[in-house]
C-alpha cells in the first residue's frame, strides 16, 4: 500500500470554482498532476449528481463523489459501487412542508436525487438549479400531494424577516430528525437533510474504501456545509475567501478560489515538482 498517498477532497462553489463558475487552468493542471503522483481526489458538494457531474469528467475523475453534503454518496463510473444514500422521512418532510406553508414562504423544493418537486413555478430557481435540457426532472405543484417518496434534501426560500424565526422553530420541532443550514447566495435559502448527514460522513466512507489514514485526507471549503469535513480532514483546509468559522478550525488557509488557492496549495504541499513556480505565501 502506498504510504504517502493522500484523499484530497474539494467542495466545488467558493472552493474549486471561481465566481464564474469555472475550473482556472492552473488549478485543473495541478489537480491533475496530483492524480498522475497517485493521489486520490474527489469532489464533496451540497450539489446533486447533476449539477457536478460536468466537473468531475473535467478532471477526469474516476472516483466516489459525495453529493448532498452526504446524503448521496456514490460512484459515478462503478455502477457495483456500494451507493449510500440517506434521505428525510417523507412524514418528516410533509410537516415541514405544512411549517413553510404556515410561515408563507417564497417557495420550497424537494429533491430526490436528481429529480426536483417545485412547490410552485419560479423561474429564477429553475435557472440556478436546472439545465435546459434536464425538464424531464421536473415535477412543479404542491408537494403535499406530489411528494410521495423519501427526498434526498428540502430547500426553503423564505422571506427575509422570517428566516431566523423558521430556523429556531425547525430546530425546536425537528432537531432530533434533521440538519439544517443557511445559504447566503444568490439568495437565502434553507436546506435541510437527515439528522447526522454531513460531507465527513462520506469523506469517511470513502477513505475506508482506499485505506486512507487520516492524516493523509487533505479537505478543502469555504462555507459552513465545510466545517465537519475540514475538523474530520487530517490536513483541512479553508479557502481565503471563506467564513471566519471555519478559518478558526482549519489546519492551513489557502489563497482564495480567485487566486487559485487549491492549485497553489497542492502543489507546495504536495511537493509536485513539475508544476511552474508558484509563491510561496499559501499559509497564513
Amino acid at each position: 500500500m502506498q504510504t504517502n498517498r493522500h484523499l484530497i477532497a474539494l467542495d466545488l462553489d467558493g472552493t474549486l470554482l471561481t465566481e464564474q463558475k469555472k475550473i482556472s487552468s492552473y488549478t485543473k493542471a495541478v489537480v491533475q498532476e496530483a492524480i498522475n503522483n497517485g493521489h486520490i481526489v474527489v469532489i464533496a458538494t451540497g450539489r446533486p449528481h447533476r449539477a457536478s457531474i460536468m466537473y468531475y469528467h473535467e478532471l477526469g475523475l474516476t472516483t466516489p463523489m459525495v453529493n448532498f453534503n452526504g446524503a448521496l454518496i456514490h460512484h459515478p463510473t462503478d455502477h457495483k459501487w456500494d451507493v449510500l444514500h440517506t434521505p428525510l422521512p417523507n412524514r418528516t418532510a410533509k410537516k415541514i412542508i405544512q411549517t413553510c406553508y404556515d410561515f408563507e414562504v417564497h417557495n420550497i423544493f424537494a429533491e430526490i436525487r436528481d429529480n426536483i418537486y417545485l412547490d410552485r413555478y419560479d423561474e429564477q430557481i429553475l435557472n440556478i438549479f436546472t439545465e435546459p435540457d434536464q425538464e424531464e426532472m421536473i415535477t412543479i405543484g404542491s408537494l403535499k400531494n406530489h411528494l410521495t417518496e423519501d427526498p434526498t434534501s428540502l430547500l426553503i426560500h423564505p422571506k427575509d424577516h422570517h428566516i431566523e424565526d423558521l430556523r429556531e422553530y425547525l430546530s425546536d420541532k425537528h432537531a432530533s430528525i434533521i440538519e439544517h443550514r443557511k445559504w447566503g447566495v444568490p439568495w437565502n435559502v434553507i436546506e435541510i437533510v437527515r439528522k447526522g448527514i454531513n460531507k465527513s460522513v462520506g469523506l469517511k466512507k470513502i477513505a475506508h474504501y482506499f485505506h486512507i489514514p487520516n492524516q493523509n485526507i487533505i479537505a478543502f471549503g469555504d462555507e459552513d456545509n465545510d466545517l465537519e469535513m475540514i475538523e474530520y480532514a487530517g490536513v483541512g483546509v479553508a479557502m481565503g475567501n471563506g467564513i471566519q468559522e471555519l478559518k478558526q478550525i482549519a489546519n492551513y488557509h489557502a489563497k482564495t478560489n480567485e487566486e487559485d488557492g487549491i492549485g497553489t496549495f497542492l502543489a507546495d504541499y504536495l511537493k509536485l515538482e513539475t508544476t511552474p513556480t508558484i509563491a510561496k505565501d499559501i499559509f497564513e
